[in-house]
């Protein structure tokens, strides 16, 4: 979206940046300026000067300076867009967006009326649960057990929901209000209509966007009930994926403490808060994600990643590594630390005390270490079979780097680790099988590593070129095609093929496990999607090989299936891998009234229980997978490439893209 530079300016004479940051710092009159404390850095004397005549803002301690826009970009972690919406809203005016049509704008505007309400809505509730913690005995013995003052509760705004099915009722008038729907503070029994409140007799923990607005609840049990802790659905304005609980509290901290700790619960944020760790946040009940770790690095470049050291924390720590690696650029630090399986940061502090647990975040495991700990896992590296394992591992973990001093220091490690020379890794690495049609996986203005020279990957963009581009120069023969509607190679459907065990096996040619691929595994599913679920609910334990981009891709998918995913990945989460017949039962639980009956067709149709050896399926698996993770990609490529006008990040982000879709379309070529 191009935003017109006339009107920049406009808005920028009408709001008035002692007002914008007024509301995150405490001014004073001092002489023609305002003074205060700098919010970028830790101060003690005022040195942060924001002038209403130049409407301007300069620190004289770090020297960050800028306008209103500037400053929510850099304070609130806003993009610029959004950092011009947000002061366009609060003056009244409307942005120009001359690229899209009226319909379009019309369905925008409605969105954001609707995001306003919801979070109004939202906000009424918490201030209701904030009164009822005031009157119940038993949430705050519990705050007070844990540690929690009074002053910290009220900084987090935590509340307590009562025990009655429809006490929001007493809040709002109209309990039938769709609002109160779909803002996921009541659900509806879809069998007889009627109401109640989600969270009842829960600790709740508003969740801020990094606005300060409410846009959902967490809710915590007392006892050893399940779940232990439950979210806000999904609505329009709440998007766990996206959203990190304590960034807004912790703003200021991420800088003055110059980096961020990321926990895995509310309670641990809370209690570090307290314990002098105002800098921590928490994901949502789901694993760490790309827009997690890049909504972090708008505060700032260290981030460490805290985990209980039992197997859960150590399927997340790999979660946390595959969404931080895209990121991991020369100048940003990325770390992981492990508490002993015993501790959560909150007990640990307790037992040792903050210094002892500041020594652990500055003796936590650097991210080159830990991909290095990754691919070796379960690796003999004494043996020429456990370094082949463990230089297959750590590929694609390394591929998800950008270009950088770091990669390139990874590389030479695993090659010497591996006991090959760094020529020869890298030619592995870069070598397909030449076919017709098909190009080298080291094309000009490559190297054998696969490092950019400046330019994405030759890819071909059909005719479909999308504007501002420009320097993506479409190559002759195969690679990426965003014209096309696959884009990754699929075996035909013909009858009367049988599949052959082994086909995909190491002991064939090439171009025979070409043959062999195209007479299929066996009678497929109507859809990639359906083939993914069936693979996943027959074999749930084939759910701890995959990676986030795995989990996040599926989750993408259109519904029901995409709620499927996102359901199956909260129960192996929780439960670990179950057995269909487990599933079954759980699935009678399940609020998405699609879910069940999607789940049932698949596993009583026809090819509901995938049939074969383990490695077999596994593999069936990985190849689906990776055709649905290229369709996700490019649907992706269109949208960051219309964006390179205006975000300056954009054109490497499409770099990356089409350097992943390049090897994910290789990989589907040539399965191993």
């Amino acid at each position: 979206m191009s935003i017109p530079q006339s009107f920049i300016q406009e808005l920028l004479s009408r709001v008035d940046v002692v007002d914008i940051v007024g509301r995150y710092v405490q001014l004073r009159k001092g002489g023609a300026n305002f003074m205060g404390l700098c919010p970028f850095h830790g101060e003690k004397s005022p040195s942060f000067s924001v002038s209403p005549s130049k409407q301007f803002y300069h620190c004289f301690g770090c020297g960050k300076n800028g306008n209103a826009i500037g400053f929510l970009m850099e304070h609130a972690g806003m993009g610029f867009i959004e950092a011009v919406q947000d002061l366009a809203g609060q003056v009244g005016l409307v942005v120009p967006q001359d690229d899209i049509s009226p319909q379009e704008r019309q369905r925008q505007a409605a969105q954001k009326e609707k995001q306003a309400t919801l979070t109004d809505v939202l906000e009424k509730a918490g201030d209701a649960y904030r009164r009822h913690l005031k009157d119940s005995p038993h949430a705050i013995a519990y705050l007070k057990g844990r540690g929690v003052s009074g002053a910290t509760a009220a900084r987090f705004g935590l509340g307590y929901a009562p025990e009655g099915w429809r006490s929001l009722a007493s809040v709002f008038a109209q309990y039938d209000d769709p609002l109160l729907h779909e803002s996921g503070m009541v659900i509806v029994n879809e069998e007889d209509n009627k109401r109640y409140d989600r969270f009842r007799d829960r600790l709740m923990f508003p969740i801020r966007n990094v606005k300060g607005e409410c846009i959902g609840f967490g809710g915590r049990v007392f006892g050893d009930e399940k779940p232990k802790y439950l979210n806000s659905p999904e609505t329009p304005v709440f998007h766990k994926g996206r959203e990190l609980y304590g960034l807004y509290e912790a703003r200021n901290a991420l800088r003055e403490m110059g980096y961020a700790l990321v926990t895995e619960g509310y309670m641990d944020v809370v209690a570090l808060a307290q314990l002098g760790f105002a800098n921590a946040v928490a994901t949502l009940g789901t694993a760490c994600t790309p827009d997690h770790v890049q909504k972090l690095f708008r505060f700032t470049d260290a981030v460490v990643f805290s985990f209980d050291g039992d197997g859960a924390g150590r399927r997340a720590a790999h979660k946390a590594l595959e969404a931080a690696l895209p990121y991991a650029t020369d100048t940003r630090s990325l770390k992981f630390l492990f508490l002993p399986s015993e501790h959560d940061p909150d007990s640990f502090i307790r037992e040792f005390g903050t210094d002892a647990f500041a020594r652990q975040v500055g003796d936590a495991k650097p991210l080159s270490r830990f991909l290095i700990d990754a691919a070796s896992e379960g690796c003999d590296l004494g043996l020429p079979e456990g370094r082949a394992h463990m230089a297959s591992n750590a590929r694609p973990l390394w591929t998800l780097l950008p270009d950088g001093v770091l990669k390139r220091q990874l590389i030479a490690e695993i090659a010497e680790l591996a006991q090959l020379q760094l020529q020869d890794l890298s030619e592995l690495w870069s070598k397909e099988p030449a076919r017709p049609g098909m190009r080298s996986a080291a094309a000009p203005g490559h190297d054998a590593g696969g490092f950019s020279a400046g330019a994405a990957p030759d890819m071909d963009w059909g005719n479909d070129m999308p504007p501002g581009a420009g320097g993506y120069s479409g190559g002759q023969g195969g690679g990426y095609n965003a014209g096309s509607q696959s884009g990754a190679w699929s075996p035909p459907q013909g009858k009367g093929k049988k599949w052959e065990k082994g086909s995909w096996g190491r002991d064939r040619q090439p171009a025979n496990r070409f043959d062999a691929a195209s007479r299929g595994p066996r009678g497929a599913p109507a859809t990639k999607t359906d083939q993914a679920a069936r693979l996943l609910m027959a074999h749930m334990e084939f759910m701890e090989e995959l990676t986030h981009e795995d989990f996040d891709a599926l989750a993408r998918c259109g519904a029901p299936h995409g709620h499927l995913f996102s359901w199956l990945e909260a129960q192996f989460q929780e439960y670990g891998a179950q057995p269909w017949a487990v599933l079954r039962e759980r699935l009678q639980e399940c609020m998405d009234a699609g879910v069940a009956p999607l789940a049932e067709r698949l596993m009583t149709g026809p090819h509901a229980q995938p049939e074969g050896e383990l490695p077999e399926l596994r593999r069936e698996l990985r190849g689906v997978l990776n055709r649905v993770l290229i369709d996700h990609l490019k649907q992706q490529t269109h949208t960051v490439a219309m964006a390179i006008s205006t975000d300056p990040h954009a054109a490497q982000q499409l770099r990356d893209i089409y350097t992943r879709l390049q090897f994910l379309e290789n990989e589907t070529r040539n399965p191993s």
